[in-house]
């Protein structure tokens, strides 16, 4: 039986155009192909393995043929790769747009940085597997790749805590690694529960997330008092 074809509703976050005949020109169309490449590639990986996900995988699941998928990948790595990025820059972006919103306080607008982060992966189960498991297996370039990810999100947990201090200056510095630990207590908790229960219920774990980051970012007595206060 024939795989069917991916789409932005298969994996949650990628925005993939329509197959099919249409007037748009080639590059609209090239793209298209390539976002359902990407799409495919996520959607496979996610549910064979890396490991065991070959170029004809994406192909069929893509709607596309061999000849389209080596125009623009080398490899199936090189498709895994950029699919990671692509994804991932779409989740930071999302991230990034909850922190900057209009929001009455820096705590509010954490928290709904963080379940953007839950509710994007959540419904997207395909991606949420590939972001956080299937990449450890995906080789050294993949992992290069995740590195530098975990720093991006370092990065937004140090401006959260710059926030945090300007607003009450009381919480006191913290050493840069303290971000990162932060990154992956949140991976941890996130991997292990995709693992154990899946993805659709990740936003459940919104209140463990901000406790622990809340926790390693201005201290345990600040964040007790700033969970009281909010109620």
């Amino acid at each position: 039986m024939s795989a069917t074809p991916a789409s932005a509703a298969d994996t949650g976050i990628l925005t993939v155009l329509p197959r099919g005949r249409h007037a748009a020109p080639r590059p609209v169309v090239r793209e298209a192909q390539r976002a359902r490449m990407l799409a495919a590639m996520v959607e496979a990986v996610a549910e064979k393995g890396y490991a065991h996900v070959a170029v004809a995988d994406v192909i069929e699941r893509a709607g596309v043929s061999r000849k389209t998928f080596y125009e623009q990948f080398a490899n199936k790595d090189s498709c895994f790769l950029a699919a990671y990025d692509a994804t991932v820059d779409e989740l930071l972006a999302k991230i990034d747009q909850a922190l900057e919103a209009i929001a009455p306080d820096w705590l509010t607008a954490h928290r709904a940085a963080v379940e953007t982060y839950l509710d994007t992966l959540a419904a997207s189960p395909a991606f949420a597997k590939a972001l956080l498991i299937e990449v450890l297996g995906a080789g050294p370039e993949a992992l290069s790749r995740r590195a530098t990810v975990q720093e991006r999100f370092a990065a937004q947990l140090e401006d959260v805590h710059r926030r945090a201090r300007h607003d009450i200056p009381e919480i006191p510095e913290v050493p840069p690694h303290t971000f990162l630990a932060a990154v992956g207590a949140v991976n941890e908790l996130v991997t292990t529960h995709v693992l154990e229960q899946g993805a659709q219920t990740l936003p459940e774990l919104a209140g463990a997330i901000v406790d622990v980051q809340l926790a390693l970012l201005v201290g345990r007595q600040v964040a007790a008092e700033l969970v009281a206060r909010a109620g």
